[in-house]
């Protein structure tokens, strides 16, 4: 699912009620800052709960069942073995053969505590890198992406849409 059109059609049916954005990753690292960006580009601009957990999402359980979220969709660059810059949705038993390294807690350990805490569907929206090497900008094939995604999730989240009941 690396085209943009297929990923707007799932997250127009998946996200619904009150809806936590999580995004992960370190923004010294390349593409790995990925999900941080998201969230700051848009802070102000959604229906939804924000919030950049860096590379230590364990760090956050306790704002995020806080959040008592609905939808929990977390975003971070992921290596599923597509093209850089390619989006897919993920889900938990996906997250397991996936390359999400930089985190402290692995990935599959953090979607299972959430499930078991919350009643929220979580998913994760992932992130094809080319590169997440220590200071290394981003490539501009997720840097293209990070904004489709934001656009498209200001669309979908925006503060006057119908979509969040």
């Amino acid at each position: 699912m690396g085209e943009a059109a297929g990923i707007e059609e799932e997250l127009t049916r998946r996200l619904k009620g009150r809806v936590l954005l999580i995004g992960a990753g370190n923004t010294l690292r390349g593409d790995d800052g990925a999900g941080p960006e998201i969230i700051a580009l848009l802070e102000g601009k959604v229906n939804a709960s924000l919030l950049d957990v860096g590379e230590v999402p364990e760090s956050y359980f306790s704002r995020i069942l806080d959040a008592q979220a609905d939808t929990i969709v977390f975003i971070d660059a992921a290596n599923f073995g597509a093209a850089p810059g390619d989006l897919a949705i993920l889900e938990a038993e996906d997250i397991a053969g996936c390359s999400i390294s930089t985190h402290q807690m692995t990935v599959d350990l953090f979607f299972r505590y959430i499930r078991q805490n919350s009643h929220a569907e979580l998913f994760a929206l992932g992130i094809q890198p080319a590169h997440t090497g220590f200071g290394e900008p981003m490539s501009p094939e997720v840097a293209g992406s990070v904004h489709t995604i934001a656009e498209l999730l200001q669309r979908l989240l925006s503060q006057e849409g119908p979509l969040l009941e």
